[in-house]
């Protein structure tokens, strides 16, 4: 009969063991769910690349430059990306223009013939936004809000590369083009003997999110 006590004591024991070490670990199982649902993407400000292809000439010949700057006056936060994304504020700096001409003279052309022709010429402006799977950014240029869609490519969960097409004219900016044309027309006339600067510009954007 003690033998017998003993044993089922000793089951018990075993028994209450087993449910305290399954109930460990399912509360670890909870911890972990809610640890990866309330996991945050941001914004890695100093990551944002931000370039552009101009066109030229009837053939369309493209011609490539980035802004060095880009400053970030609002920046959120969200459980995906694109989440994080929506909403984000900013502003570029013109004079941190750079086509990495050879000669020189390509900048500071742009920055006296198209931007200086401009209202409001020191800062380009925008707003990033997400609209269930589309994205698109308003941009302020020459006193004028206009939005661009955007393409989108993920490379894993927090690297994204955006790109999109910009037509100046509508943003009221063809008599920057003229401008621009006019300064640069040896350079921008083609073979047909034309000069062409083309109203189109080709915009991407790569950002980089952090996990948190």
């Amino acid at each position: 009969m003690r033998k017998l006590a003993i044993t089922f004591v000793g089951a018990l024991f075993i028994f209450f063991a087993c449910c305290k070490d399954a109930k460990k670990g399912e509360e670890s199982k909870n911890v972990e769910a809610t640890s990866k649902a309330t996991e945050m993407f941001s914004l890695v400000q100093d990551s944002t690349k931000v370039s552009f292809t101009a066109y030229k000439t009837t053939d369309k010949v493209p011609v490539g430059g980035k802004f060095q700057k880009i400053n970030f006056t609002k920046t959120n936060s969200g459980t995906t990306a694109m989440k994080a994304l929506n909403g984000t504020e900013f502003s570029i700096p013109v004079s941190s223009l750079f086509t990495n001409d050879p000669t020189g003279t390509r900048d500071p052309k742009l920055l006296e013939f198209f931007f200086g022709v401009l209202k409001d010429t020191e800062l380009i402006s925008g707003v990033f936004k997400v609209d269930g799977d589309k994205s698109s950014i308003d941009v302020t240029l020459n006193g004028e809000t206009q939005n661009i869609p955007l393409a989108y490519e993920m490379n894993g969960n927090d690297k994204i590369t955006f790109l999109g097409t910009m037509d100046l004219a509508n943003w009221n900016a063809m008599d920057a083009i003229a401008s621009i044309n006019k300064a640069c027309e040896v350079l921008h006339t083609g073979k047909d003997g034309v000069s062409k600067t083309w109203s189109e510009i080709a915009v991407k954007a790569e950002v980089l999110l952090a996990k948190k």
